[in-house]
């Protein structure tokens, strides 16, 4: 796939980039540089390969998803300035 100029102008407009007429060539000619890069790393075979958290071998860390720190409603809401019917109470915002 090649961009052109025109293209090259079309995306800078969609994007909301201002580029001078002079300078598309420039950046039509960055574009193709970025899909050849793009092509060439669809060429690289990756069948079997895992997906990688990390550069380096490791596994993250599993813990049980319990609820350690609950139960804190009366002290969470002691430091509200105006809490009511146990929720904190704001005042209207809309008429």
């Amino acid at each position: 796939m090649s961009i052109d100029e025109s293209t090259a102008a079309k995306v800078a407009k969609l994007a909301r980039i201002k580029v001078e007429e002079e300078a598309l060539p420039a950046l039509a000619q960055e574009f193709n540089a970025v899909l050849g890069f793009i092509e060439q790393l669809n060429e690289v075979d990756v069948e079997g390969v895992e997906p990688m958290v990390s550069v380096t071998p490791m596994r993250l860390k599993r813990r049980v998803d319990v609820v350690t720190d609950g139960d804190q409603q009366d002290k969470i809401l002691s430091n509200a300035p105006d809490a009511r019917e146990g929720f904190f109470a704001v005042p209207k915002v809309v008429e």
